[in-house]
């Protein structure tokens, strides 16, 4: 049965704002009286002058705590915490040093942040009540048994294994160092790494795809074992992964390695792909010969011959769930092609490795979120200094107005500065939460002497020029084009199909949609400090190569690569330069 949708309100009523008051503010005494006592609590430098205003009181019970945590604690960064987390990765790892160091307890695991600039990534230590604690999260998209049969395209595999050493010098705890989906869905679905053996040879339930397949860190062999399983279920439901460009690599992949699934689905052996024979065995058990099916695939024939394949291949598919908002929505079109019109498009959430911030309004808007979280969030105005008095709380937020999230999170004593910026576009009906879309990413912009370019901007860019007599889009990223001068914005682009007729229009089109979004870009072209943008075309397949390549280069966990809006870096860049076919 489908539900109304929810409209945001453009302002709180009084009640409202009352309730979400209460509620944030319970939120943060419940946060500050479980960590003012761990380690970091203790003796955290930016924590001295809140222990010496809330001394003597009641931290749990006291209203003015809040008053005082908003007052005197300042917003911090990821350099006064790390020293913390390395804790964590000294040698002896000692229970007595490593217990409450940042929440009470040990963490569920450590959380291995997004190599998507190529800088070296964040850790960040995730407590058992972190990720997944609110009704309506992420783990209600995740779990198993809400579908009958679903392809689970996630990595279980971990980066480390710390083990904990109790008193008696025996090992006490392990904790796994691994990417944010791949914690939070073990945590999700209680799945911890001292009975992973118990697990490698099972499906689990409502899984199309053996436990083991979650261990391969291949790329290119994971996703072509998940899509083998995949095609053996006719009855499939659902598939669920991280990013929707994930979905685009597995239809690659599929389309490329049509004859060898098609054979293995007919035969029932695995086929022989590289960096799978640690876990072959388990996946072989569990995979069975299908003549028919494979008959049936034969005759449907691969990706990208017929639109809406997958509903032919899965005639039971409703829903695929990732994330497919902000820079991510380009391959909408392109995953749509293959999925049909009938089959919903569902964002998981919204959230990052630090904490998980919203879920979405209504099903199937995949670019409107309400915060929903376990933990506090703030909020600084896009357009003023980093000073922690500017902070906002949510009942202060304006309508159209830009921010920056501010978390304390409940794996943790801080105000820790989230990178994103959101657009607050009202607050919901239901209970005063602020509704909201992604912006951008703070220190993803291009930056030019006179404006920044945001990730909104680059995307807004692109759908300009996104049009069937210029070029159709499928991936993209852009760098600062510097090869003559005066500079510009360059972009890459994957595209579906031929270049249109009006391509020499393109560069104009492109620099229109920049002006429109700062007026600046005008001035400085006018002035000789700006070119019309640059556009070039790269072969078909080369942001998949680009995860493939990223994954390896890094050793990253599967799932984590993205490609970047902007490629800042000179290695990302040489290699796309090489993947070029033409220039507009």
């Amino acid at each position: 049965m489908s539900t109304s949708a929810v409209h945001p309100l453009s302002s709180l009523s009084p009640g409202l704002k009352a309730t979400l008051q209460e509620r944030v503010e319970h939120r943060l005494r419940d946060i500050v009286g479980a960590n003012i006592t761990t380690q970091y609590g203790t003796s955290a430098v930016s924590l001295s002058h809140f222990h010496q205003a809330v001394a003597g009181k009641d931290v749990k019970e006291d209203p003015s705590v809040v008053i005082d945590f908003r007052r005197v604690v300042p917003v911090t960064n990821y350099e006064s915490y790390s020293p913390f987390v390395a804790k964590f990765f000294n040698h002896p790892r000692n229970q007595s040093d490593l217990e409450n160091l940042l929440a009470p307890g040990f963490p569920s695991f450590i959380g291995i942040s997004s190599s998507t600039t190529g800088n070296k990534s964040k850790l960040f230590a995730k407590y058992s009540r972190g990720c997944f604690n609110t009704p309506s999260s992420l783990a209600r998209f995740l779990h198993s048994t809400d579908a009958k049969k679903a392809a689970f395209i996630y990595c279980f595999a971990y980066r480390d294994l710390l083990e904990i050493m109790g008193e008696d010098g025996k090992v006490m705890k392990k904790i796994p160092v691994c990417i944010g989906t791949c914690g939070g869905v073990r945590e999700a679905e209680n799945w911890s790494v001292e009975t992973d053996s118990s697990r490698m040879g099972t499906i689990m339930p409502g899984h199309v795809s053996p436990w083991a397949a979650g261990f391969i860190t291949h790329h290119r062999s994971f996703l072509l074992i998940h899509a083998l399983f995949a095609l053996s279920e006719p009855t499939l439901e659902r598939f669920v992964m991280t990013f929707l460009t994930f979905f685009v690599d597995l239809i690659h992949h599929i389309h490329e390695d049509w004859d060898v699934l098609i054979t293995s689905v007919r035969d029932g052996t695995i086929p022989h792909i590289e960096h799978i024979d640690h876990v072959r065995a388990y996946l072989q058990v569990n995979f069975r010969a299908s003549p028919q099916r494979a008959e049936e695939l034969q005759n449907i024939g691969p990706p990208l011959t017929c639109p809406a394949w997958a509903q032919r291949v899965w005639p039971n598919l409703k829903t695929l769930v990732c994330i497919c908002s902000g820079t991510f929505a380009t391959v909408i079109p392109k995953a749509r092609s293959v999925l049909g019109p009938n089959v919903l498009i569902q964002n998981v959430g919204y959230g990052c490795t630090e904490c998980i911030m919203g879920r979405m309004l209504n099903t199937g808007d995949t670019e409107t979120f309400v915060i929903e979280t376990g933990d506090v969030i703030e909020f600084l105005d896009a357009s003023e200094t980093l000073v922690h008095d500017k902070i906002l709380q949510a009942w202060d937020l304006q309508p159209g107005k830009c921010y920056q999230p501010v978390a304390t999170t409940q794996d943790g004593l801080w105000r820790y500065l989230i990178d994103d910026i959101i657009q607050v576009t009202g607050f919901d009906p239901r209970n005063g939460s602020p509704v909201f879309k992604f912006y951008g990413r703070k220190n993803l912009a291009i930056r030019f002497p006179y404006a920044a370019i945001t990730e909104a901007h680059l995307v807004d860019v692109i759908r300009a020029i996104n049009t069937e007599d210029i070029v159709k889009v499928q991936e993209f990223t852009a760098v600062v084009d510097r090869r003559e001068l005066p500079q510009t914005v360059g972009f890459f682009l994957e595209i579906v199909g031929d270049i249109g007729p009006s391509a020499n229009l393109a560069r104009q089109k492109a620099f229109d949609a920049l002006v429109a979004t700062n007026d600046e870009h005008q001035c400085a072209f006018d002035t000789g400090r700006l070119r019309l943008p640059t556009i070039r075309i790269v072969k078909p397949g080369t942001f998949a190569e680009y995860r493939l390549w990223r994954s390896e280069s890094m050793k990253a966990g599967i799932g984590q690569i993205k490609v970047p809006v902007v490629m800042s870096n000179q290695d990302q860049q040489e290699w796309i330069v090489k993947k070029v076919v033409t220039e507009l």
